[in-house]
């Protein structure tokens, strides 16, 4: 092959860069390359592996593999899952507390999870729970909305608060076309057809319920206000008694106004007389009077009740005679509350004797049922003697002069007692301010000992 000659230009090779003159040509800066994938960029190509979780978190409810998937993959999935997934698609395969945060804060504006044991999931359908039970309406809402929340919910439920319950929208005649001419069988009907929902079902599936708050009422009803839609009815104490003695695991019940009367505390004591676990009792602003309380005071002696909370019944001296009777009988009650009742004297008296000989009782409360000196006397020998009463409630009565006296007398040698509320109880101040001294007395002596010995509880 011929070699070009050196002086030889037309055999030269060409040159990499254009001509001088090619140079100053504005269409050289000009042109572009445009690509026919528009989407196309030069972000690196994420790694296989986070491809692949994208991937499962996206088909999850499809393909729920989450159990499958190393500890740090599972995190990143949940991390990426969307809250408005089924539960039943989640509620058995996702544990992980950073998910169930997210869903709570989706949907409430307040979320404390301290009052759930720290447990974002147990909140979650606690509340889910609660929220249908709230809004169900009988007849009209369709059951199968709750039952099939039980399986997927009733590991996680430890309590239930439920201050609403709705009843039916209206009123369906036993046959068609049957015309009710009598008030009293009107009367019926609306006892039959003004029902709640039933808990007996969901209450017996949850076998890890402890705690269980209810108020039969109706919450902004606005211009659709009726009385009836306040109800506790008999259906509804029928079912709940049977529904509490099948809870094995209870161990705080509240029914608080529900205008529970004497015939519904009645048979709900029964169901409760020998519950394994409850500890907890909570009648409070209900219409219970003294049969109704003859039924708690057997209650109290036959059951393991710690705590009994009768604030704002019509409990009258008969009824607190009754309520005495038990209490001398019991081992394990703590805490009484008779506030705002009518035991008066007669039955101040008897929960007086009582304390005589109970020693588990720890605090007392009295308040505004219309005592005076008589109770204060059986009261002061009750300070003088009984060493297991840390506080006791005499606000709003009428104990006069000497009452208060007498309850100083009884105090003089008492070491336990840290608390005595005598607010508008019409004792002398100076009388007063001298049982302030012993109690606080008292209140700085059991402090002082907790700390000298940490390990003991302290009153």
């Amino acid at each position: 092959m011929q070699q070009p000659e050196a002086g030889d230009k037309s055999r030269s090779l060409p040159s990499p860069c254009p001509p001088q003159a090619s140079l100053t040509d504005v269409s050289f800066y000009t042109r572009r390359c445009i690509t026919e994938d528009l989407s196309w960029s030069l972000v690196t190509v994420p790694p296989l592996t986070e491809l692949c979780l994208q991937h499962i978190a996206h088909n999850f409810e499809n393909n729920p593999i989450l159990n499958d998937l190393l500890p740090e993959h599972q995190k990143k999935v949940v991390e990426r899952l969307s809250t408005s997934l089924p539960l039943s698609v989640t509620a058995n395969r996702v544990s992980h507390e950073e998910y169930w945060k997210r869903c709570c804060m989706e949907r409430w504006q307040v979320c404390d999870v301290s009052n759930y044991g720290d447990s974002w999931k147990r909140m979650f359908f606690e509340r889910h729970l609660e929220n249908l039970l709230k809004f169900f309406i009988p007849n009209t809402t369709d059951p199968d909305q709750i039952l099939d929340l039980i399986p997927l919910c009733q590991d996680y439920v430890r309590k239930l608060e439920i201050n609403q319950f709705l009843p039916p929208l209206q009123v369906d005649p036993k046959e068609e076309g049957h015309d009710l001419s009598d008030a009293e069988d009107e009367a019926e009907m609306g006892e039959v057809y003004k029902h709640h929902y039933n808990l007996k079902e969901l209450i017996t599936s949850l076998p890890h319920l402890e705690e269980l708050h209810l108020i039969y009422d109706v919450k902004s009803c606005g211009m659709n206000f009726e009385w009836n839609l306040f109800n506790f009815t008999e259906l509804d104490c029928s079912n709940l008694a049977s529904a509490v003695r099948m809870c094995r695991n209870l161990k705080v019940f509240k029914l608080t106004r529900s205008k529970v009367d004497d015939e519904k505390i009645k048979l709900l004591a029964r169901s409760l007389q020998y519950h394994p676990r409850l500890l907890e009792l909570d009648l409070s602003h209900n219409l219970i009077r003294d049969h109704g309380a003859q039924a708690i005071g057997k209650l109290i002696s036959h059951s393991k009740l710690e705590t009994l909370n009768l604030c704002n019944n019509q409990i009258c001296h008969l009824g607190a005679q009754a309520l005495a009777q038990g209490l001398a009988e019991s081992s394990t009650l703590t805490s009484l509350n008779l506030r705002l009742n009518f035991v008066e004297d007669k039955g101040g008296e008897a929960i007086g004797r009582a304390l005589l000989t109970n020693t588990s009782l720890k605090c007392l409360h009295l308040g505004s049922n219309n005592l005076s000196e008589p109770t204060a006397a059986v009261f002061s020998q009750v300070l003088a003697q009984n060493t297991s009463l840390t506080s006791i409630n005499f606000s709003c009565n009428h104990l006069g002069l000497d009452g208060g006296k007498q309850l100083l007398a009884g105090l003089a040698n008492n070491k336990t007692l840290t608390e005595l509320d005598l607010r508008h109880a019409e004792v002398e101040q100076e009388t007063d301010f001298r049982i302030h001294e012993i109690v606080w007395a008292n209140r700085e002596a059991v402090r002082l000992a907790s700390l000298q010995h940490p390990s003991t509880e302290p009153l």
